[in-house]
């Protein structure tokens, strides 16, 4: 989908997210109320922050595994509600962090990183992953041949709007660090830092065909 069908949103992991700025807490209050009475109606529930001056929104199709036509029929929805009250959205002010670690045996050792972060392995198309509570990963476990323990096996994956990958990369590259890879761009960029430890920007550009053809599936089955 692009910036004009949806300008208030950021097609991130996991969802469409956004930001309201409501400035106060009593209009945040006042907006996520405004925001359940929709989702009832439409028997679709996001995933709300309330803030002092702003409200978070992340909307997922979970029985559907990502983004569907009933997350952007309520992300237009609240992006009217939140115009009606003057309201303003800030979509590229978030991002999303994973860690991923490299392991040729995730089985191994997720129980462990789990057991210290009190958090729970689950498991999904893409493999092993570290959630507390249906959040976001904290850890993901990234497949690889059995080798010695390199000098790094942690990274970043810092997933952006895809309209903001260029100039975190641009932002990267003027603090010291360089563009190691941009095989699988718009997917996600290689970047290293001075002494050559690695962080992905990642966007979910290439997975649009993916989420409408889900989309259009979803709306087939009713």
């Amino acid at each position: 989908m692009s910036d004009q069908t949806l300008p208030d949103w950021a097609p991130l992991v996991r969802g469409l997210r956004t930001r309201f700025h409501t400035h106060d807490f009593a209009t945040g209050l006042e907006l996520v109320t405004a925001f359940a009475a929709e989702a009832e109606a439409a028997n679709h529930h996001p995933d709300l922050t309330l803030r002092y001056g702003t409200v978070d929104v992340l909307l997922d199709s979970h029985d559907a595994g990502g983004t569907t036509e009933r997350d952007v029929r309520l992300a237009r929805r609240f992006s009217e509600l939140a115009h009606e009250r003057s309201i303003a959205a800030s979509p590229n002010e978030l991002s999303v962090i994973e860690l991923g670690l490299d392991t040729a045996d995730a089985a191994a050792i997720a129980p462990f990183w789990a057991a210290v972060l009190g958090a729970q392995v689950e498991e999904d198309d893409h493999g092993s992953e570290i959630r507390v509570h249906g959040a976001d990963a904290l850890i993901w476990f990234q497949d690889t041949e059995p080798h010695a323990t390199p000098k790094q096996r942690f990274h970043l994956d810092i997933w952006v709007h895809p309209r903001e990958a260029a100039e975190r990369i641009s932002a990267a590259v003027e603090a010291g660090g360089r563009v190691i890879s941009h095989e699988h761009a718009p997917s996600f960029w290689v970047l290293a830092d001075a002494e050559g430890n690695n962080a992905c920007i990642c966007t979910t550009a290439s997975r649009d065909a993916e989420q409408r053809l889900r989309a259009l599936t979803d709306d087939a089955s009713g």
